[in-house]
């Protein structure tokens, strides 16, 4: 009787160390390969660095266009831009200038 009660209990300590590995296993492929794991991390990080770049390159834009706007503001318009945008919008040019088309 005292061995089958041992025999019992070995088996029952086996299985529950059976299932604690297979979980400390599953924790583990997850900490690697999981949505949030080792492997996913390293494609956020690039895809970080790819958005700031292009947040960068949109800042320089809009750092580009607020000096356009500044400088088409109707209190003091800059002459030689207002001059180029009149002469692309009429189709005209002065005479001493040269049109250049490119396709």
């Amino acid at each position: 009787m005292k061995s089958h009660r041992l025999r019992h209990n070995l088996r029952r300590e086996s299985m529950t160390q059976g299932l604690a590995l297979i979980a400390l296993l599953v924790m583990g492929g997850l900490a690697v390969a999981g949505p949030s794991g080792i492997l996913a991390w390293s494609d956020s990080q690039h895809l970080l660095e790819q958005r700031q770049k292009q947040l960068a390159g949109l800042e320089v834009e809009r750092l580009g266009l607020r000096n356009r706007v500044e400088l088409l503001d109707p209190r003091h318009v800059d002459p030689d831009l207002a001059g180029q945008l009149l002469r692309d919008r009429l189709n005209v040019a002065h005479p001493d200038e040269m049109v250049i088309q490119i396709d």
